[in-house]
């Protein structure tokens, strides 16, 4: 039974340099690079050496807290580098592509016929089960434990968000598999939420509950359909895949390969010539970069969405989950007396010498400036009128400032993530770093509750 979906509270931020729908191959990369820091709370352990080749798809660590979850090399290569920081910990690995494209082949498996138990261990074998997080605590999810329900977002709202149609056109039957297989790992459901009023790629996908979506961002995170449609309980756990990734899994079943190509898209007002480009999982920025062009050298660049991605140098590389890539204007200038005049050029949910109310389709070029400093937290009211889960925001924040374990409990820690609170990060009058503050109270709970 479908349950639509219909937001008020949030803010839609509209920005310049959206990307242009033209999909180009991106300039084929020389090395790709995995970060374990990408992978929350995985300790890897490597199973080649540096100098070890592989094709692509064949395991190359796994996790040492459970060594059934292995991780594949996109690409066939060599082991370059095995990078380490403090205490030995690898924070790079980074492989040379050989140029052959040779595949490890796991054999085609049809998702209509396999049981629960052998998709499950294809996911496990296959590399393919990183692509899947759980809630609670936002990590790569338990493979001991049976989620109630499945939700992936088929819509994206956040600002100079890649567009998912364009994203996944001609990919509905890798879709349809890879649903098909997930409808067997939950006595629940998968729950899928897109556009209202909107033909989407995944309108008629079979084993699946659509939800059509409205409302301003962040109708379409997956962390607020998730509170709209079935909020988490303690002792509840529920998955979540993105729509890109579940590309890469109905692939796999389908050919028996595993193809983590990714279509990106390129934007930000510091990008030249924004548009989509056709990429593979943890190649090096430059490759895209370069044609598309910077504007500014000064710019930040962001490997992810632009609210909660990563800083990333030029001579960095595309992140594990991420499908877009951002450069705006570094914000590091002093605004003098900006406090104290009205302000046309930037976006704001209060009217306080602010009136981007009065233009709500305006696009804005924003920098990195927080126009103001770290300060204790300022109580307002503001941060529930972009907040549309039913969860109180402040009051979650202060308890995972204090580590008061139960209070997180009681006000809704287990369905968040950190994702959830990058809006209020962005209008915060105090300048408090919300996201990093929820990561710590999760890491937390995931270390005292388990």
């Amino acid at each position: 039974m479908s349950k639509d979906i219909k937001i008020k509270r949030g803010l839609d931020i509209k920005l310049v340099g959206e990307a242009e729908k033209v999909v180009s191959n991106a300039p084929k990369s020389k090395t790709y690079t995995i970060k374990p820091s990408d992978l929350h709370l995985v300790t890897p352990k490597m199973m080649f050496k540096e100098g070890g080749t592989f094709n692509a798809g064949d395991p190359i660590f796994y996790s040492k807290s459970d060594e059934t979850i292995k991780f594949v090399s996109p690409v066939s290569g060599i082991l370059k580098e095995i990078k380490r920081g403090a205490k030995r910990v690898i924070t790079h690995i980074v492989i040379e592509a050989d140029g052959k494209d040779t595949y490890a082949d796991y054999g085609k498996m049809d998702p209509a016929t396999a049981n629960a138990e052998q998709i499950k261990q294809r996911l496990l074998s296959s590399g393919l089960w990183p692509f899947i997080k759980q809630r609670p605590y936002d990590i790569i999810a338990d493979t001991d434990e049976e989620p109630r329900d499945i939700f992936i977002s088929g819509y994206n709202s956040g600002p100079l968000a890649p567009d998912l149609e364009l994203v996944l056109k001609g990919k509905k039957a890798q879709l349809q598999a890879a649903v098909t297989a997930l409808s067997k790992l939950t006595e629940g459901a998968v729950h899928i939420g897109v556009p209202k009023g909107v033909n989407s790629v995944f309108s008629d996908l079979n084993d699946a509950v659509l939800h059509g979506v409205s409302g301003p961002h962040p109708s379409g995170n997956v962390g607020t359909q998730i509170n709209k449609v079935g909020p988490v309980n303690k002792g509840e756990t529920v998955w979540t895949i993105s729509a890109a990734d579940l590309v890469i899994i109905g692939e796999h079943l389908l050919t028996g390969k595993f193809n983590p190509e990714r279509i990106i898209a390129v934007s930000g007002s510091c990008i030249e010539k924004p548009k989509y480009y056709r990429t593979t999982l943890g190649s090096e920025i430059a490759t895209f970069l370069y044609d598309a062009g910077l504007k500014d050298e000064k710019a930040r660049l962001v490997s992810g969405n632009v609210l909660t991605g990563e800083r990333v140098a030029p001579d960095g590389n595309l992140g594990y989950y991420h499908n877009e890539f951002v450069a705006i204007p570094e914000g590091d200038d002093y605004e003098f007396f900006g406090w104290n005049k009205p302000v046309f050029n930037k976006i704001s949910p209060t009217r306080a010498l602010t009136f981007s109310w009065l233009s709500p389709n305006k696009k804005y070029d924003l920098d990195t400036n927080t126009n103001g400093e770290h300060r204790a937290f300022v109580v307002t009211g503001i941060y529930e009128e972009v907040f549309p889960l039913d969860i109180f925001p402040l009051q979650l924040l202060k308890a995972c400032m204090v580590e008061d374990l139960d209070a997180m409990e009681q006000m809704g820690m287990y369905e968040v993530a950190p994702e959830d609170f990058a809006l209020t990060e962005f209008i915060c009058i105090s300048k408090q770093p919300h996201q990093a503050i929820i990561r710590k109270g999760l890491d937390l709970m995931q270390k005292e509750i388990g």
